[in-house]
């Protein structure tokens, strides 16, 4: 497992990513190319990854994201140490906060 700072990052072996994650399209990269996993809403850092590879994301907020990197990457932030990560794929999740009467994304 891999954490920096609210973002958790755990290999899924292949063979156990689910059809429906597969047949979501790639989120969009920003305009540095990279695959945004979390951005700071009050920042604007990002922990991002600058690699070949897809960013797979329900639209549910709460619903863990899917990364798929075929030749590894390295995870970036402007306020953490880089992680280097291997080829694979990779469940990520966001930390959550309770506030009465609901469950959220942490913002950052």
């Amino acid at each position: 497992m891999y954490r920096q700072g609210d973002i958790l990052i755990m290999p899924v072996p292949e063979e156990e990513v689910p059809q429906a994650v597969r047949d979501l399209p790639p989120a969009p990269r920003d305009d540095r190319g990279r695959m945004v996993l979390a951005l700071g809403e009050a920042t604007g850092h990002a922990h991002a990854v600058a690699a070949p590879g897809e960013l797979l994301r329900d639209s549910d907020p709460l619903v863990p994201d899917h990364l798929h990197l075929p030749s590894g990457g390295r995870l970036v932030h402007e306020e953490h140490a880089v992680i280097s990560l291997p080829k694979g794929w990779f469940r990520v999740i966001r930390q959550r906060e309770y506030v009465p009467g609901a469950v959220r994304v942490v913002a950052d």
